[in-house]
C-alpha cells in the first residue's frame, strides 16, 4: 500500500463514518465501492477488508454513544445474538461458493431504493390514525441473521439494511442507532477472525488488506466519533430524513453499479 492510498483510505473513512454515524450506519456499504473501483481491493479480500473498518471505525462512536448512556439494553442484545453467528455462515459461503457481486448489488437496489423512499414519504407525511406495528422480537432476530449472513458475504455494516426497516416500522432513530452500531462492530470482529482463520486453510486473496483496513478505519474512528456527536442535536424528523436518504442513495448506486 502506498502513502497516497492509505490517506485516501483514510479520508473516505472519515467522511463516509461522520455522514453516516448518527443514524447507526457503519459506512462500510458506502465504503465498499470505493475499495473495488478506487482502491483496487481484489475479490473476496475486499470482504474482510471491509469487516476491518468496521472493527477499528466502531469504537469512535460507540464511545461517544455510551458517554451519553444510549448504548446496550435489549434492541442491541438481540441484533448481536442474530448477526453473529449469520457473519460466520456468510464468510463461508463467501469463500466457498463466492457468490457474485451482481446479484448481491441488484439485491441492496431493489431492498432500499423503496425502502428510502417510503421512508421519506413517512417522515414528511406521517398516516394519522394509524399507529406504525414495532417488529416482534422474533421477527427482528430474523432478519438480525439475514443481515449477519449478508455482511460476512460482502462486509457490510449491517445499519444500512436494519435502520431503514426498525426506523420505518416506528423504532426511533436514538435507539436504532447504537444497537445498529454495537451490532455490526461485534459482527466485524467476528467476520474478520473468521475470514482470517480461512486464509490458513485455503489458497487466494482471502486475508483482509490489513495497512487499507487499519488507514480506512483510522478515519472512521474520527468520522464515527464526531458523528455520535452530532446526533443529538438532529431532530428525529432531521434523522429519519437523513437516513431515508443514505437508503435511496446506496440503492441508487448499486443499481447503477449493476446496470454498467
Amino acid at each position: 500500500m502506498t502513502w497516497s492510498t492509505g490517506l485516501l483510505g483514510f479520508a473516505a473513512g472519515l467522511l463516509i463514518s461522520v455522514i453516516t454515524a448518527p443514524v447507526g450506519v457503519s459506512g462500510a456499504v458506502f465504503l465498499l465501492p470505493v475499495q473495488v473501483s478506487v482502491l483496487g481491493v481484489p475479490s473476496p479480500a475486499v470482504t474482510p477488508t471491509n469487516l476491518l473498518f468496521n472493527v477499528v471505525a466502531g469504537p469512535g462512536a460507540l464511545l461517544r454513544h455510551r458517554k451519553a448512556g444510549r448504548l446496550g439494553g435489549p434492541l442491541t442484545r438481540l441484533l448481536i445474538a442474530g448477526t453473529v453467528p449469520g457473519v460466520v455462515v456468510g464468510a463461508v459461503i463467501r469463500v466457498f461458493a463466492v457468490p457474485g457481486p451482481r446479484l448481491f448489488r441488484l439485491f441492496v437496489a431493489v431492498l432500499l431504493l423503496p425502502l428510502g423512499l417510503w421512508l421519506w414519504i413517512r417522515t414528511l407525511r406521517p398516516a394519522s390514525g394509524r399507529a406504525t406495528g414495532r417488529p416482534s422480537a422474533r421477527t427482528t432476530a430474523t432478519l438480525a441473521v439475514a443481515v449477519g449472513i449478508a455482511g460476512g458475504i460482502y462486509g457490510i455494516g449491517g445499519g444500512s439494511l436494519l435502520g431503514p426497516i426498525l426506523v420505518g416500522r416506528g423504532v426511533p432513530v436514538a435507539m436504532v442507532a447504537p444497537a445498529a452500531l454495537a451490532s455490526t462492530f461485534v459482527t466485524s470482529v467476528v467476520g474478520a477472525a473468521t475470514y482470517a482463520l480461512l486464509s490458513l486453510t485455503t489458497t487466494g486473496d482471502i486475508a483482509p488488506d490489513w495497512l487499507l483496513g487499519l488507514s480506512c478505519g483510522l478515519g472512521g474512528l474520527i468520522g464515527g466519533f464526531l458523528g455520535a456527536h452530532l446526533q443529538p442535536y438532529l431532530p428525529e424528523k432531521v434523522l429519519r430524513l437523513l437516513l431515508g436518504s443514505l437508503a435511496t442513495g446506496i440503492g441508487t448506486l448499486y443499481a447503477v453499479q449493476t446496470l454498467n
